[in-house]
Parts: C-alpha cells; structure tokens; sequence
C-alpha cells in the first residue's frame, strides 16, 4: 500500500458515512414505529431498547450476555421492522427514506459475509507480514493425521 495515510482517511470517511446512514434510518424507524404505536418517539425508541438490550452476566463462572430475545430471532425481525418501515415510505411516496430503509435492510443482509470477507483479508495480510501460511480449513467430514514410518 503506498498511502497509507490516504487509506485510513478514506476507511474512516466510509465508517463515518455508514454510521451516519444507519443512525438516520434508526431515526426513521422510531418516527414509523411511534406513528404505528400511536406514541411518541420517546416511548417507541424505549420500547425498542428495551426489546433489542442485551447485559452482561456471570453464569457458571463465565461472562456471558444475556437479552430478551435470542440470538436467531434478532437479526429476522429487525429485518421485519426495516421491511415494515420501507413498506410504510413506498405507500407514502417518500423515496429518499425508503432508500435509506433499504439500504439499511441490505446492509444487515450483507453484513455476515462481509465481516467474513473483511477478517479473511486482514488474517491474510497479517500473516504474510509474519511470513507464516495461514491454516486453510479443511471439510469437517475429513480426518486428518500424519504418518511416519519408524525405523526398526
């Protein structure tokens, strides 16, 4: 990389961007919520913490984080809201945040693959840096052992 400066400046102007996005459309989706819920924004984003916090606990000797959802519901129904909230603004007609919606929903979409995409690529600069190979993952269905053969 020969900027290294430039790099990080345009790294962190995306994440800024990004975050920017996705706290707009959280905006959104409380005002779509409050106006559902018949509330205000106070009470439908309190609802919403509530509903999505997790806390930390010691259970059996070890720090774990416990919420009032489980982890396989979360993502699907944040889904849900996004769609809910995208729905809302098409029958609206207010294109600018049913994109910011969208872009939204796509995003947690594609987040998994990207965390995996992006983590692959740094293991793999890091590792070309140290001058080691990293472990290429085999099938789990594979055994893998070594022989040697010894001498008698």
């Amino acid at each position: 990389m020969g900027r290294p400066k430039l790099a990080i400046a345009i790294a962190l102007s995306v994440l800024a961007a990004l975050a920017s996005t996705l706290t707009y459309t959280g905006y959104l989706v409380v005002g779509v919520l409050a106006d559902y819920l018949g509330s205000s924004r106070f009470v439908a984003g309190l609802l919403l913490g509530v509903l999505f916090a997790r806390f930390p606990r010691i259970s059996k000797g070890k720090l774990r984080i416990a919420g009032l959802l489980p982890k396989p519901v979360r993502r699907p129904l944040i889904l849900g809201i996004l769609g809910l909230c995208l729905m809302t603004f098409l029958s609206r007609g207010d294109y600018v945040s049913a994109g910011f919606t969208g872009f939204a929903a796509v995003f947690l979409l594609a987040f998994p693959w990207l965390r995996r995409v992006v983590f692959d690529r740094i293991v793999a600069s890091v590792f070309k840096f140290t001058g080691r190979t990293p472990k290429k993952s085999t099938d789990g269905m594979v055994i893998d052992g070594e022989f040697r053969e010894k001498n008698d």
